[in-house]
């Protein structure tokens, strides 16, 4: 089937994510992308403004994904922890989207990012929704809701953001399904130990 130019897009998004996710915007080229494309470098510029506009493209569709395959509302609150596992076998599944956020922090530093007021909207309706979980006695108020929604991100995602730490701490396992298995149950734990009010609180 002969290409076409409404699917140019997609190719470059395609293209795009799996550059970036490699080696980051500052080291990946407009021509790359374009080559690996196949198309004419000038249509990164006509569809997405450039190279930063594509990489705020790329990252904000990953970003939609897992928003829409793990959700926090106040029906699920009171499982934290299956929150928490959820949020582990995305990020298992799906290491370029860490990758993509630490190539974001590097690449932009303490300057706002792109979409960034959009973004920021979408994590203050999950803290919004711990904070009133806390109000109630759902969860454990000693830690603010903001600080704590970051906790439980890091507890779920942190093992396959730095596989190589996750790799020397490793203990107790002989198989890597055994450590996947372990790793997954010790999130979902430690979120609810964090999280979870105990009867002692």
């Amino acid at each position: 089937m002969p290409r076409t130019s409404e699917d140019i897009p997609t190719r470059l998004k395609r293209a795009a994510v799996e550059l970036f996710a490699a080696g980051g915007p500052d080291a990946t080229t407009v021509d790359e992308i374009a080559r690996s494309a196949g198309v004419n470098r000038e249509r990164v510029y006509a569809y997405f403004g450039g190279k930063d506009g594509l990489f705020a493209t790329v990252l904000g569709d990953e970003l939609l994904a897992i928003a829409e395959a793990v959700t926090l509302d106040t029906a699920g609150i009171v499982d934290i922890g299956a929150f928490a596992g959820r949020l582990f076998d995305y990020h298992t599944s799906n290491p370029r989207l860490h990758r993509l956020l630490q190539w974001e922090a590097l690449h932009f530093g303490d300057r706002p990012v792109p979409d960034e007021a959009e973004r920021r909207k979408h994590y203050q309706d999950k803290v919004d929704v711990i904070a009133q979980a806390q109000l109630e006695g759902t969860l454990n108020d000693e830690i603010p809701p903001g600080d704590l929604l970051f906790l439980l991100i890091t507890i779920a995602a942190w093992w396959s953001a730095v596989p190589q730490i996750t790799r020397m701490t490793e203990r107790g396992s002989t198989t890597a399904e055994e450590a996947l298995n372990r790793r997954r149950a010790s999130a979902v734990r430690a979120a609810e130990l964090l999280a979870l009010k105990h009867p002692n609180q």
